[in-house]
Protein backbone atom coordinates (compact mmCIF):
# COMPACT_ATOMS: atom_id res chain seq x y z
CA UNK A 1 0.00 0.00 0.00
CA UNK A 2 2.65 2.85 0.73
CA UNK A 3 4.17 2.54 -2.96
CA UNK A 4 0.99 3.11 -4.36
CA UNK A 5 0.00 5.71 -1.95
CA UNK A 6 3.36 6.53 -3.09
CA UNK A 7 2.57 6.80 -6.82
CA UNK A 8 -0.93 8.38 -5.99
CA UNK A 9 0.65 11.27 -3.98
CA UNK A 10 3.75 11.68 -6.69
CA UNK A 11 0.64 11.96 -9.25
CA UNK A 12 -0.97 14.45 -6.94
CA UNK A 13 1.68 16.73 -6.20
CA UNK A 14 2.43 16.93 -10.50
CA UNK A 15 -1.14 17.54 -10.52
CA UNK A 16 -1.40 21.00 -8.48
CA UNK A 17 1.73 22.08 -9.71
CA UNK A 18 0.35 21.69 -13.12
CA UNK A 19 -3.10 23.10 -12.22
CA UNK A 20 -1.31 25.89 -10.17
CA UNK A 21 0.59 27.10 -13.26
CA UNK A 22 -2.18 26.73 -15.92
CA UNK A 23 -5.60 27.74 -14.26
CA UNK A 24 -6.53 31.06 -13.05
CA UNK A 25 -7.68 29.81 -9.17
CA UNK A 26 -10.85 32.59 -9.09
CA UNK A 27 -10.75 32.87 -5.25
CA UNK A 28 -7.47 33.23 -5.12
CA UNK A 29 -7.32 36.31 -7.93
CA UNK A 30 -9.71 38.20 -5.80
CA UNK A 31 -7.23 37.08 -3.32
CA UNK A 32 -4.20 38.89 -5.30
CA UNK A 33 -6.52 41.93 -6.55
CA UNK A 34 -7.44 42.59 -2.90
CA UNK A 35 -3.81 42.84 -2.22
CA UNK A 36 -3.90 45.45 -4.98
CA UNK A 37 -6.70 47.61 -3.69
CA UNK A 38 -6.44 46.88 0.11
CA UNK A 39 -5.04 50.97 1.15
CA UNK A 40 -6.76 52.40 -1.29
CA UNK A 41 -9.34 53.90 0.54
CA UNK A 42 -12.10 52.06 1.03
CA UNK A 43 -12.73 50.71 -2.79
CA UNK A 44 -12.04 46.65 -1.25
CA UNK A 45 -15.65 46.76 -0.30
CA UNK A 46 -16.78 48.72 -2.70
CA UNK A 47 -16.36 47.78 -6.18
CA UNK A 48 -16.58 44.42 -7.24
CA UNK A 49 -12.95 42.50 -7.96
CA UNK A 50 -13.16 40.29 -10.79
CA UNK A 51 -16.80 40.32 -11.16
CA UNK A 52 -17.21 39.50 -7.21
CA UNK A 53 -17.09 41.01 -3.87
CA UNK A 54 -13.89 40.91 -1.85
CA UNK A 55 -15.50 39.01 1.25
CA UNK A 56 -13.12 38.81 3.82
CA UNK A 57 -11.05 40.66 6.38
CA UNK A 58 -8.85 43.53 5.77
CA UNK A 59 -6.14 41.62 6.77
CA UNK A 60 -6.68 39.22 5.09
CA UNK A 61 -5.99 41.57 1.91
CA UNK A 62 -3.45 43.21 3.81
CA UNK A 63 -1.69 39.27 3.80
CA UNK A 64 -1.89 39.60 0.17
CA UNK A 65 -0.31 43.06 -0.49
CA UNK A 66 3.32 41.37 -0.74
CA UNK A 67 1.87 38.36 -3.16
CA UNK A 68 0.22 41.37 -4.84
CA UNK A 69 3.55 42.86 -5.78
CA UNK A 70 4.32 39.35 -8.03
CA UNK A 71 3.12 38.23 -11.24
CA UNK A 72 0.09 36.33 -11.19
CA UNK A 73 0.81 32.84 -12.30
CA UNK A 74 4.28 32.98 -9.68
CA UNK A 75 2.18 34.13 -6.85
CA UNK A 76 -0.60 31.71 -7.64
CA UNK A 77 2.28 28.87 -7.45
CA UNK A 78 3.89 29.81 -4.43
CA UNK A 79 0.65 30.12 -2.87
CA UNK A 80 -0.47 26.68 -3.64
CA UNK A 81 2.55 25.53 -2.56
CA UNK A 82 2.56 26.60 0.68
CA UNK A 83 -1.17 25.44 0.70
CA UNK A 84 0.00 21.80 0.00
CA UNK A 85 2.30 22.46 2.80
CA UNK A 86 -0.47 23.29 5.46
CA UNK A 87 -2.03 20.46 4.43
CA UNK A 88 0.70 18.16 5.22
CA UNK A 89 1.14 19.66 8.63
CA UNK A 90 -2.43 19.50 9.15
CA UNK A 91 -2.29 15.75 8.07
CA UNK A 92 0.80 15.33 10.73
CA UNK A 93 -1.20 16.96 13.22
CA UNK A 94 -3.79 15.16 12.55
CA UNK A 95 -2.30 11.92 13.35
CA UNK A 96 -0.24 13.42 16.47
CA UNK A 97 -3.90 13.68 18.09
CA UNK A 98 -5.17 10.38 17.21
CA UNK A 99 -2.05 9.33 19.40
CA UNK A 100 -1.66 6.09 16.33
CA UNK A 101 0.62 7.61 13.67
CA UNK A 102 -0.44 6.37 10.21
CA UNK A 103 2.30 7.04 7.05
CA UNK A 104 2.01 10.56 6.59
CA UNK A 105 2.31 9.68 2.63
CA UNK A 106 -0.73 7.71 2.47
CA UNK A 107 -2.35 9.70 4.93
CA UNK A 108 -1.91 13.06 2.44
CA UNK A 109 -2.55 11.08 -0.69
CA UNK A 110 -5.91 9.98 0.64
CA UNK A 111 -6.80 13.17 1.99
CA UNK A 112 -6.30 14.93 -1.10
CA UNK A 113 -8.96 12.88 -2.85
CA UNK A 114 -11.60 14.95 -0.53
CA UNK A 115 -13.31 16.91 -2.20
CA UNK A 116 -13.18 19.70 -0.21
CA UNK A 117 -9.51 19.43 -0.14
CA UNK A 118 -9.28 19.30 -4.44
CA UNK A 119 -11.90 22.18 -4.19
CA UNK A 120 -10.11 24.61 -1.82
CA UNK A 121 -6.70 23.84 -4.27
CA UNK A 122 -9.35 24.21 -7.21
CA UNK A 123 -10.43 27.94 -5.95
CA UNK A 124 -6.69 28.64 -4.64
CA UNK A 125 -8.40 28.79 -1.49
CA UNK A 126 -7.42 29.97 2.40
CA UNK A 127 -9.10 26.72 4.27
CA UNK A 128 -5.58 24.42 4.85
CA UNK A 129 -4.06 27.22 6.47
CA UNK A 130 -6.89 27.62 8.81
CA UNK A 131 -7.08 24.21 9.31
CA UNK A 132 -3.35 23.82 10.09
CA UNK A 133 -3.30 26.98 12.31
CA UNK A 134 -6.15 25.73 14.46
CA UNK A 135 -5.10 22.26 14.30
CA UNK A 136 -1.96 22.95 16.11
CA UNK A 137 -2.88 25.22 18.53
CA UNK A 138 -5.74 22.46 19.46
CA UNK A 139 -2.64 19.76 19.56
CA UNK A 140 -0.46 22.16 21.92
CA UNK A 141 -3.37 21.96 24.08
CA UNK A 142 -3.41 18.57 24.32
CA UNK A 143 0.04 18.60 25.43
CA UNK A 144 -0.71 20.75 27.86
CA UNK A 145 1.25 23.53 27.05
CA UNK A 146 0.40 27.09 25.76
CA UNK A 147 -1.74 27.64 22.96
CA UNK A 148 -3.85 30.40 21.15
CA UNK A 149 -1.60 32.32 18.75
CA UNK A 150 -2.74 30.15 15.38
CA UNK A 151 -6.06 30.33 16.30
CA UNK A 152 -5.93 34.56 16.93
CA UNK A 153 -4.16 34.30 13.42
CA UNK A 154 -7.08 32.29 11.45
CA UNK A 155 -10.06 33.70 13.24
CA UNK A 156 -8.36 37.45 11.68
CA UNK A 157 -8.12 36.08 8.41
CA UNK A 158 -11.32 34.28 8.41
CA UNK A 159 -14.05 34.92 11.44
CA UNK A 160 -15.35 31.07 12.07
CA UNK A 161 -12.77 30.13 13.33
CA UNK A 162 -13.29 32.27 16.98
CA UNK A 163 -15.17 29.51 17.56
CA UNK A 164 -12.31 27.30 19.01
CA UNK A 165 -11.61 30.48 21.63
CA UNK A 166 -14.79 29.27 22.28
CA UNK A 167 -14.03 25.96 23.40
CA UNK A 168 -10.95 27.28 25.42
CA UNK A 169 -13.40 29.04 27.54
CA UNK A 170 -15.79 25.88 28.18
CA UNK A 171 -12.73 23.99 28.60
CA UNK A 172 -11.17 26.47 31.20
CA UNK A 173 -7.64 27.35 29.45
CA UNK A 174 -8.97 30.63 29.61
CA UNK A 175 -4.94 32.07 29.54
CA UNK A 176 -4.74 30.40 25.81
CA UNK A 177 -8.12 32.16 25.01
CA UNK A 178 -6.60 35.36 26.28
CA UNK A 179 -3.82 34.48 23.95
CA UNK A 180 -5.99 34.17 21.05
CA UNK A 181 -8.14 37.41 21.41
CA UNK A 182 -4.64 39.44 21.74
CA UNK A 183 -3.69 37.64 18.76
CA UNK A 184 -6.95 38.40 17.17
CA UNK A 185 -6.31 41.99 18.03
CA UNK A 186 -3.15 42.15 16.95
CA UNK A 187 -3.61 41.41 12.94
CA UNK A 188 -7.17 43.23 13.03
CA UNK A 189 -5.17 46.55 14.23
CA UNK A 190 -2.21 45.98 12.23
CA UNK A 191 -5.15 45.82 9.37
CA UNK A 192 -6.07 49.00 10.73
CA UNK A 193 -3.06 50.65 10.65
CA UNK A 194 -2.55 49.78 6.73
CA UNK A 195 -6.03 50.32 5.76
CA UNK A 196 -8.26 52.46 7.99
CA UNK A 197 -10.75 53.20 5.43
CA UNK A 198 -11.26 49.38 4.36
CA UNK A 199 -10.81 48.65 7.99
CA UNK A 200 -13.93 50.86 9.04
CA UNK A 201 -16.24 49.66 6.31
CA UNK A 202 -15.59 46.05 6.57
CA UNK A 203 -16.54 46.17 10.64
CA UNK A 204 -19.18 48.32 10.32
CA UNK A 205 -21.59 47.16 7.38
CA UNK A 206 -19.76 44.40 5.23
CA UNK A 207 -18.93 42.38 8.39
CA UNK A 208 -23.03 42.09 8.93
CA UNK A 209 -23.71 41.94 5.09
CA UNK A 210 -24.89 38.18 3.72
CA UNK A 211 -26.32 39.71 0.47
CA UNK A 212 -23.00 40.25 -1.39
CA UNK A 213 -22.52 36.06 -1.77
CA UNK A 214 -25.08 33.43 -3.29
CA UNK A 215 -26.73 31.94 0.02
CA UNK A 216 -28.89 29.55 -2.31
CA UNK A 217 -25.73 28.10 -4.79
CA UNK A 218 -25.46 24.86 -3.78
CA UNK A 219 -22.45 24.51 -2.05
CA UNK A 220 -23.76 26.74 0.53
CA UNK A 221 -24.02 23.57 2.95
CA UNK A 222 -25.37 25.06 5.90
CA UNK A 223 -28.68 25.34 7.81
CA UNK A 224 -29.30 28.63 6.16
CA UNK A 225 -28.12 27.39 2.86
CA UNK A 226 -30.47 24.69 2.68
CA UNK A 227 -33.73 26.52 4.25
CA UNK A 228 -33.02 29.27 1.35
CA UNK A 229 -32.75 26.79 -1.39
CA UNK A 230 -35.95 25.16 0.20
CA UNK A 231 -38.23 28.25 1.02
CA UNK A 232 -37.28 29.34 -2.29
CA UNK A 233 -34.89 32.34 -1.29
CA UNK A 234 -33.85 34.10 1.85
CA UNK A 235 -37.13 36.38 2.00
CA UNK A 236 -39.56 33.76 4.01
CA UNK A 237 -36.17 33.04 6.58
CA UNK A 238 -37.19 35.16 9.69
CA UNK A 239 -35.69 36.01 12.84
CA UNK A 240 -37.05 32.72 14.42
CA UNK A 241 -34.00 31.08 12.00
CA UNK A 242 -31.66 32.43 15.02
CA UNK A 243 -32.38 29.96 17.08
CA UNK A 244 -31.49 27.04 14.62
CA UNK A 245 -27.56 27.78 15.05
CA UNK A 246 -28.01 28.80 18.70
CA UNK A 247 -29.13 25.08 19.31
CA UNK A 248 -26.95 23.85 17.36
CA UNK A 249 -23.86 25.85 18.61
CA UNK A 250 -24.73 25.66 21.76
CA UNK A 251 -24.74 21.98 21.82
CA UNK A 252 -21.92 21.12 19.62
CA UNK A 253 -19.59 23.03 21.81
CA UNK A 254 -21.02 21.23 24.59
CA UNK A 255 -20.25 17.62 23.13
CA UNK A 256 -16.74 19.21 22.25
CA UNK A 257 -16.20 20.93 25.72
CA UNK A 258 -16.98 17.11 27.25
CA UNK A 259 -14.46 15.18 25.12
CA UNK A 260 -11.63 17.91 25.63
CA UNK A 261 -12.21 17.75 29.44
CA UNK A 262 -11.74 13.69 29.12
CA UNK A 263 -8.36 14.39 27.19
CA UNK A 264 -9.72 13.81 23.61
CA UNK A 265 -8.67 16.78 22.05
CA UNK A 266 -9.07 15.21 18.46
CA UNK A 267 -12.80 14.76 18.81
CA UNK A 268 -13.16 18.03 20.62
CA UNK A 269 -11.33 19.94 17.00
CA UNK A 270 -13.69 17.77 14.91
CA UNK A 271 -17.07 18.27 16.70
CA UNK A 272 -15.82 21.78 17.32
CA UNK A 273 -15.18 22.59 13.44
CA UNK A 274 -18.11 20.83 12.49
CA UNK A 275 -20.23 23.17 14.61
CA UNK A 276 -18.59 25.99 13.04
CA UNK A 277 -19.88 25.03 9.84
CA UNK A 278 -23.32 24.22 10.63
CA UNK A 279 -23.66 27.99 12.65
CA UNK A 280 -22.25 30.06 10.08
CA UNK A 281 -24.41 31.00 7.06
CA UNK A 282 -22.32 30.57 4.61
CA UNK A 283 -20.19 27.27 4.34
CA UNK A 284 -18.87 26.60 0.98
CA UNK A 285 -18.21 23.18 0.47
CA UNK A 286 -14.29 23.93 0.48
CA UNK A 287 -14.90 24.89 4.12
CA UNK A 288 -15.49 21.34 4.85
CA UNK A 289 -11.84 20.43 5.62
CA UNK A 290 -12.65 19.42 8.75
CA UNK A 291 -14.01 16.30 7.50
CA UNK A 292 -9.86 15.68 7.88
CA UNK A 293 -10.15 15.18 11.71
CA UNK A 294 -13.52 14.24 11.77
CA UNK A 295 -13.07 11.05 10.03
CA UNK A 296 -9.50 10.61 12.04
CA UNK A 297 -11.74 10.49 14.88
CA UNK A 298 -14.15 7.75 13.11
CA UNK A 299 -11.27 5.69 12.34
CA UNK A 300 -9.59 5.45 15.56
CA UNK A 301 -12.41 4.94 17.18
CA UNK A 302 -13.20 1.74 15.15
CA UNK A 303 -16.54 2.95 13.49
CA UNK A 304 -14.98 1.60 10.12
CA UNK A 305 -18.70 1.65 8.23
CA UNK A 306 -19.56 5.09 9.32
CA UNK A 307 -15.80 6.52 8.08
CA UNK A 308 -16.65 4.70 4.81
CA UNK A 309 -19.89 6.37 4.54
CA UNK A 310 -18.26 9.64 5.24
CA UNK A 311 -15.59 8.75 2.77
CA UNK A 312 -17.79 7.99 -0.06
CA UNK A 313 -19.85 11.51 0.72
CA UNK A 314 -17.07 13.55 0.93
CA UNK A 315 -15.02 11.83 -2.15
CA UNK A 316 -18.34 11.82 -4.97
CA UNK A 317 -19.66 14.71 -3.36
CA UNK A 318 -22.86 13.90 -4.65
CA UNK A 319 -24.50 17.32 -4.07
CA UNK A 320 -22.60 18.27 -7.32
CA UNK A 321 -24.75 15.99 -8.97
CA UNK A 322 -28.40 17.60 -8.27
CA UNK A 323 -29.76 20.57 -10.57
CA UNK A 324 -27.67 23.69 -8.91
CA UNK A 325 -26.72 27.05 -11.09
CA UNK A 326 -30.21 28.54 -10.48
CA UNK A 327 -32.24 26.50 -12.48
CA UNK A 328 -35.51 26.26 -10.73
CA UNK A 329 -35.57 22.49 -9.81
CA UNK A 330 -32.57 23.52 -7.90
CA UNK A 331 -34.99 24.87 -5.15
CA UNK A 332 -37.91 23.51 -3.06
CA UNK A 333 -38.26 20.20 -1.20
CA UNK A 334 -37.59 17.21 -3.02
CA UNK A 335 -36.57 13.51 -3.31
CA UNK A 336 -33.04 15.38 -4.29
CA UNK A 337 -32.51 17.95 -1.13
CA UNK A 338 -30.84 15.08 0.61
CA UNK A 339 -28.15 14.55 -1.61
CA UNK A 340 -28.10 18.03 -2.29
CA UNK A 341 -27.84 18.87 1.42
CA UNK A 342 -25.34 15.87 2.02
CA UNK A 343 -22.96 17.68 3.37
CA UNK A 344 -24.84 19.36 5.93
CA UNK A 345 -26.43 16.08 6.93
CA UNK A 346 -23.39 14.62 7.35
CA UNK A 347 -22.12 16.77 10.17
CA UNK A 348 -25.00 16.95 11.98
CA UNK A 349 -25.03 13.38 11.64
CA UNK A 350 -21.53 13.01 12.90
CA UNK A 351 -22.59 15.79 16.12
CA UNK A 352 -25.35 13.63 17.11
CA UNK A 353 -22.90 10.47 16.67
CA UNK A 354 -20.01 11.69 18.88
CA UNK A 355 -23.27 12.76 21.63
CA UNK A 356 -24.42 9.24 21.82
CA UNK A 357 -20.90 7.92 22.24
CA UNK A 358 -20.29 10.16 25.32
CA UNK A 359 -23.39 8.11 26.72
CA UNK A 360 -21.26 5.13 26.56
CA UNK A 361 -18.12 6.22 27.17
CA UNK A 362 -16.67 5.91 30.51
CA UNK A 363 -13.12 6.03 30.62
CA UNK A 364 -10.90 8.93 28.82
CA UNK A 365 -9.31 8.19 25.30
CA UNK A 366 -6.04 9.35 27.18
CA UNK A 367 -6.46 5.55 29.21
CA UNK A 368 -6.75 4.76 26.00
CA UNK A 369 -9.92 1.99 26.47
CA UNK A 370 -9.75 -1.26 25.22
CA UNK A 371 -13.52 -1.26 24.87
CA UNK A 372 -13.06 1.71 22.35
CA UNK A 373 -10.44 2.06 20.65
CA UNK A 374 -8.88 -0.86 18.20
CA UNK A 375 -4.79 -2.26 18.80
CA UNK A 376 -2.50 0.26 17.25
CA UNK A 377 -1.71 -2.39 14.19
CA UNK A 378 -5.47 -2.48 13.16
CA UNK A 379 -5.69 1.18 12.82
CA UNK A 380 -2.70 2.34 11.27
CA UNK A 381 -3.49 3.44 7.55
CA UNK A 382 -7.10 2.79 8.16
CA UNK A 383 -7.72 6.00 6.55
CA UNK A 384 -5.63 5.37 3.47
CA UNK A 385 -7.07 2.09 3.05
CA UNK A 386 -10.34 3.09 3.07
CA UNK A 387 -9.71 5.56 0.13
CA UNK A 388 -6.91 3.94 -1.58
Amino acid sequence: MKRWASFLLALEILGIALFSAMYDSLDFRIYWLGGHVVTDGSRLYHERIAGLWFTNTPFMAALFAPLAALPLTLARMLWQSAAFAAFIWACSLTAKLADRPPPLVAVVAAGLLLEPVRHSFFLGQVNLFLLALVLADMHRAALGRPAGIGMGIATAVKLTPAIFIVLLLLTRRTKDAVTALAAFAVCTFLAYAIAPDASRTYWLHTFFDTSRVGVTYISNQSPYGALARILHGTAEIGSWYTAIPLTIGVCGLAIAALWARRGDWLSATAITGMTGLLVSPISWAHHWVWIVPALAVLLRDGCRKTALAGCAIFVLSPLWWTPHNGVPSEYGLHLLTPVADCYLIAGLYFLAHMAIRLRHEHDTHGASSASTRRPSSAVDGSFAKLML
